[in-house]
């Protein structure tokens, strides 16, 4: 086309979308009356509203601490990155000695707030490193692996704050430019893109009726259904907004998306690749309100959808501080010590009342704790979990939670493979391009057209570990289930022919180096109907505590969900350890019974 065709082309698409745009609010001010939403609750009715919501859920929580990362308010508390900065504010005047199994990222919060409130933390990994789902590590040759492609929206104010806790968030984190960029085939580009004066929610109303991923058609019914949901009425109201996507966890987002307009192909061009680059799912069996509770965040949040990535590899930019942080509040961690029981007394009937500690290594050597932590995976806590630990609902609902198989892969080629402008760019590997320095797209990335949910040139967006003197891009991609089950050299061989197909220009370069880690059970499935039941961080058996990113919290399975869940399970222990009922006033009542054999178990209620 010539540029005269272009630029009418363009402001047709442009024109079609704001048309859509002011459709879409007719149609919401339509549906606003005839579910008799207006007029608008108070400030005080919402407050009350809100309040009769999280009394609902925080029942089983005693901290306020832990209250603060649930409910509506949760998702407007500017203070929750003060407060994982900050720390727990509170020392205890009871000394607890707590054993955390797992040093995931939810496992490490939890420990710096337990050391910081004055209690004795040992942790028990059973990998060779830290991180769990985040971890990374680095080969013989020096290559630097990971498990996933790690990266930080806007929205992760806890994360950000422990990263400033730290000293890691401005030193490790590079901010990419405010845009989500869809790779199609061909070398075919659109885009979300939210650079724009105005904040949310205008950046965000713009940036989807602006999209060139869309046709004009699909632009139009996209504009008319989310004219018409929870999102648009959480700008006027947000109790009412956020109360609408609660109740929208047993329905699938394609079954929500189609119900008022939406179209199959706003689903399969732009939702899905987000889908999958959530929870590895697509739109059909992802709950709907997993996706509208993050894109309830982009609304209302302008930094919410702004991206950033490390400089180098998680152990690195992420773990390397938070574990010379607990190093040097005395936290041991034992690497390559898995957790092979958790002791236990029943009652009467047999149920778990209280735990005594947990064997740990190969010779399963007893260590005893005033209260444990299991900060685990969905697979992890299942494979730990005693089976007396089931009768209660609570532990056997975690059954029913399933996870998603996801294989990431690495590729290096010995050229520029994002680069589709200059050739002579793309071929050229000499000299300095350090600090993103080289040429090609240096952000994340979504494809409709690629069995990879998401994928970026870690060479240009994490450099100070990925980028190689004189070779080209490292691709790092992640495979869902569609392809897990293919053997490594062919999940290899199918992910340079998809990037050649998005990257026509990348044929003429050439594999260096790959690599694949496949993880069989990686975030928990985020399908219809699994929200409820996500265990709280407290449990019936008074002295044992969960925290992972698939336990109770108002954000989906990620690394914000794990550092709330972290500090969540924290504030949940340092809530109980004092007083006459506390922890460890328990701990010692426990203790002196056992000493003076008043309470001598029998065999059976040993485990």
């Amino acid at each position: 086309h010539s540029n005269t065709s272009r630029k009418k082309k363009k402001s047709y698409h442009e024109m079609v979308g704001f048309g859509a745009a002011a459709i879409a609010l007719l149609a919401h001010i339509s549906y606003c009356d005839s579910f008799t939403f207006a007029p608008l609750p108070s400030k005080h009715a919402a407050k009350r509203m809100n309040k009769l919501l999280v009394s609902t859920t925080a029942d089983d929580f005693t901290s306020d601490g832990a209250k603060s990362q649930i409910g509506n308010d949760s998702f407007l508390n500017e203070n929750l990155m003060a407060r994982a900065q900050n720390g727990p504010g509170r020392v205890n005047s009871e000394k607890l000695k707590i054993g955390i199994v797992g040093a995931g990222l939810a496992g490490m919060v939890a420990a710096m707030d337990l050391a910081d409130a004055g209690h004795d933390v040992e942790m028990f990994e059973l990998r060779p490193f830290v991180g769990g789902k985040v971890s990374s590590w680095q080969d013989k040759e020096g290559n630097h692996i990971e498990m996933g492609l790690h990266v930080f929206f806007g929205c992760y104010y806890n994360l950000f704050g422990i990263m400033k806790r730290t000293g890691s968030f401005d030193k490790n984190l590079r901010l990419k430019d405010h845009i989500h960029t869809f790779v199609n085939e061909g070398g075919h580009l659109g885009a979300l893109d939210f650079r724009f004066p105005i904040g949310a929610p205008v950046s965000g109303l713009q940036a989807f009726f602006k999209t060139e991923q869309l046709e004009p058609i699909d632009k139009f019914h996209n504009a008319l259904r989310l004219g018409t949901s929870p999102i648009v009425r959480a700008l006027f109201d947000f109790d009412g907004g956020m109360d609408m996507v609660r109740d929208l966890d047993d329905m699938s987002f394609s079954e929500w998306f189609t119900q008022l307009g939406g179209s199959r192909g706003s689903l399969d061009r732009m939702w899905d690749p987000i889908a999958y680059a959530l929870g590895f799912v697509d739109c059909d069996n992802i709950s709907a309100r997993c996706m509208l509770t993050i894109f309830m965040l982009f609304a209302i949040r302008t930094e919410a959808s702004v991206l950033r990535m490390l400089d180098g590899s998680p152990q690195t930019g992420l773990h390397d501080p938070i574990i010379a942080y607990l190093e040097e509040r005395g936290v041991k961690i034992n690497l390559g010590t898995p957790c092979r029981d958790i002791v236990h007394e029943l009652d009467d009937e047999n149920k778990p009342i209280r735990v005594t500690g947990i064997k740990v290594g190969a010779k399963e050597e007893f260590k005893p704790f005033d209260a444990v932590v299991a900060a685990l995976d969905v697979p992890g806590i299942k494979k730990v979990l005693p089976d007396s630990f089931r009768t209660y609902p609570m532990f056997d609902n975690i059954y029913k939670l399933g996870c998603v198989p996801i294989a990431t892969v690495q590729v290096r080629f010995d050229g520029w493979v994002t680069e589709m402008n200059d050739m002579d760019a793309m071929m050229d590997t000499s000299g300095d391009k350090s600090d993103g320095k080289a040429p090609g797209i240096d952000n994340l990335l979504y494809s409709a057209d690629a069995e990879f949910s998401c994928f970026a040139d870690l060479a240009l967006t994490s450099p100070g570990e990925y980028y190689k003197p004189g070779e080209g891009s490292l691709i790092q991609a992640v495979f869902d289930e569609r392809a897990f089950s293919r053997s490594e050299e062919q999940i290899v061989e199918d992910c340079i022919k998809q990037i050649n197909s998005l990257f026509p220009s990348s044929k003429k370069l050439n594999c260096t180096w790959s690599n694949v880690v496949k993880l069989g059970q990686s975030l928990y499935r985020e399908k219809p109907g699994q929200d409820k039941h996500r265990p709280k961080q407290a449990t019936p058996v008074e002295n044992f505590f969960l925290a992972g990113s698939y336990t109770y919290q108002d954000y989906l399975d990620s690394m914000e969900g794990a550092t709330r869940s972290g500090l969540m399970v924290a504030d949940e222990i340092i809530a109980r350890a004092d007083g006459v009922n506390g922890l460890a006033a328990k701990a010692r009542m426990a203790k002196n019974k056992q000493k003076d054999g008043d309470n001598m178990p029998a065999a059976a209620g040993i485990a």
